[in-house]
């Protein structure tokens, strides 16, 4: 459901949130290194995150990245729709051009509807710092 991006972003979200301090950056060839990420792919994801706010940057030879408001206040929402966008909600998930509820449901639509909507509520109030919790002690080997 969620593209490899988008999985990319998560990871590094929840890595910058479980070994950020405060008003500190870490360096993005620190993270790609971390997660083991190409360093221009995860670039490009990051500076995205970074121009929706939920990263912050910092250019220079201390620069890097930072979580741009409060653990507690990024959604997993927030990030898939920044990275993935809100389609995977949406669209049929076989590719039907036309599946829709009322009028040409496909052979799925039914079961996958319901585990689709399961899914998007968890996305809409699940927490990075809810997440970042769940993860003992920030070892790098966890985010892998």
């Amino acid at each position: 459901m969620l593209s490899n991006t988008c999985k990319y972003a998560i990871r590094a979200v929840l890595y910058l949130a479980v070994n950020g301090k405060e008003g500190n950056k870490i360096g993005i060839k620190d993270i790609s290194k971390e997660l083991d990420i190409p360093t221009p792919f995860l670039g490009k994801i990051l500076q995205t995150l970074a121009k929706h706010k939920i990263l912050s940057s910092t250019k220079g030879p201390h620069g890097g990245f930072g979580l741009g408001k409060g653990k507690a206040e990024i959604l997993l929402m927030d990030i898939v729709e920044v990275i993935d966008g809100m389609d995977g909600f949406h669209k049929c998930v076989i590719g039907i051009k036309y599946c829709s509820e009322q009028e040409n449901p496909c052979a799925l639509h039914s079961r996958y509807a319901k585990l689709r909507d399961e899914i998007r509520q968890i996305f809409e109030v699940e927490t990075i710092e809810q997440l970042a919790q769940g993860i003992k002690g920030g070892k790098a080997s966890y985010f892998i």
